[in-house]
């Protein structure tokens, strides 16, 4: 009987939250939350998680191989990343580490068992994250990126058609205008920061038209997107929990607007467009997504964070890949045919997204090890992309590499990045355009990295341009 009634209360208790999700502001539910978190804080005498604090890291070859943790959000910018995986590729290529400021994980490092897992959702669930830690308290925004099929694929479904082939086309014009329109403005007397001015500008506007957000406070999707993303608790970034709670109502306030203002012009008769709100309001699975607004937060989350940080950074990347690699960009002007190719061997070897969670649906074997119902696996992309077994001299930037094709920076499997050839053509255009007008793209000093566990990003990169004499 005291089973039956618990069962009655959390129904009842269900139903109550989802009433007042439905009927509450987003905003206010979020400013309400953060309150409570507050509050149930105080009251427990819990403290705010201390903030990392960076530490030079060990060369791995002298740590025993089971104090190896590859979870440090300084690898990437203290440049020690691929010794680490390297070792655990060679020694130890489904790696436990029970002791990470982000719980106990597998790391799964060579490419192949990354696909293995990748591709199997029955055994491996991205559910209920695809981060390595968790977000803040009260925070949990549902995303279909964090659902397994079906759930997934209706939303998936409902947003998709944004980058449909045809659709890509009608885009083709409007991303070439706006990248020419960035580089025309770009000095050549001076160096400047690359990131700011042209990676961010550029990714700023592309979702901004994808989303049919006001133009002129396109910024505001990076910042949000940078916001999310860079949560301490969920990838050793440094945004806060308080910055995130401060943040996310206007954000949550914004896009319930434009998402009302949609819905209003269509009543009235406007004729449907290809934005991403509209899709969602044009599809059974996703039309009262309003009123499920974790749900909405978290899937307007996704697509800003997959829009920006995959897509930026690899614009970064390029350049400082083929300042790594000279004889490359003296290939690429000598050939310019090469540029698609190229864009993938930069994608390949960038990898703007180090990793995606799964976890163990049942206790299974993979790799030899046996990992139990519940356990957290993350699958290390940027080593697989450099798994000497898959890529020849993997470290090299190739740009015609022939199997640069096959790098796993999009993903396998029903989670396989939706924007895929959006992020893919919007480089060639970038790679076209900046051939037609510079002579030389020169890194001055070496850039920033941001400081994350899931980004492999740049924060700054001073350039040098010259153009091309008439």
């Amino acid at each position: 009987m005291k089973t039956v009634a618990t069962e009655w209360a959390n129904q009842a208790l269900n139903r109550a939250l989802n009433k007042v999700q439905a009927t509450v502001p987003m905003d206010l539910q979020i400013r309400g939350m953060h309150l409570f978190q507050k509050a149930r804080q105080h009251v427990i005498k819990r403290p705010p998680p201390p903030p990392l604090v960076e530490q030079p890291l060990p060369p791995v070859e002298s740590l025993p191989l089971e104090r190896i943790d590859v979870s440090s959000p300084f690898l990437y910018r203290q440049g020690v990343w691929k010794s680490y995986y390297k070792r655990l590729r060679d020694e130890a290529p489904v790696h436990w580490q029970g002791h990470t400021p982000f719980g106990g994980i597998w790391s799964i490092t060579r490419y192949d068992d990354i696909l293995t897992v990748d591709k199997d959702h029955e055994r491996f669930s991205a559910e209920p994250f695809i981060i390595m830690g968790e977000p803040p308290d009260g925070l949990g925004l549902a995303m279909f990126i964090a659902m397994d099929p079906p759930c997934h694929d209706q939303q998936r479904k409902a947003v998709q058609s944004v980058v449909a082939p045809r659709n890509l086309q009608e885009m083709e014009s409007l991303i070439r205008l706006r990248v020419q329109e960035v580089l025309d403005e770009l000095p050549t007397d001076s160096p400047f920061d690359w990131v700011p001015r042209v990676s961010i500008e550029l990714t700023a506007r592309m979702l901004a038209t994808l989303l049919d957000f006001p133009y002129e406070q396109r910024q505001k999707l990076v910042y949000w997107s940078d916001l999310v993303s860079g949560s301490t608790s969920a990838t050793g970034g440094t945004s806060t929990a308080d910055e995130i709670f401060e943040g996310l109502p206007q954000m949550a306030r914004q896009f319930t607007q434009l998402w009302h203002d949609k819905a209003a012009r269509l009543a009235a008769g406007e004729k449907p467009g290809f934005d991403l709100i509209t899709l969602m309001q044009s599809s059974e699975d996703t039309r009262d997504l309003i009123h499920r607004p974790m749900e909405f937060l978290g899937n307007l989350t996704l697509l800003i964070v997959g829009g920006n940080d995959t897509t930026r950074n690899s614009m970064s990347g390029g350049v400082y890949a083929l300042n790594q690699f000279p004889d490359e960009f003296l290939k690429l002007k000598a050939n310019p045919g090469l540029i698609p190719n190229m864009v993938s061997e930069i994608i390949r070897w960038q990898t703007p997204l180090a990793y995606m969670r799964r976890v163990a649906k049942q206790d299974t074997v993979l790799g030899g090890q046996f990992i139990r119902k519940g356990d957290k696996l993350v699958m290390w992309y940027a080593s697989g992309n450099r798994d000497e077994r898959k890529f020849d001299q993997p470290d090299a930037f190739i740009i015609d590499r022939p199997n640069a094709r096959q790098h796993m920076a999009f993903g396998f499997g029903v989670h396989r990045c939706m924007g895929n050839r959006l992020a893919e053509l919007q480089l060639k255009i970038l790679w076209e355009e900046l051939l037609a007008r510079f002579e030389a793209i020169e890194v001055v000093s070496e850039p920033e990295i941001v400081q994350s566990n899931f980004v492999r990003g740049y924060s700054k990169m001073m350039v040098k341009l010259t153009r091309k004499s008439v």
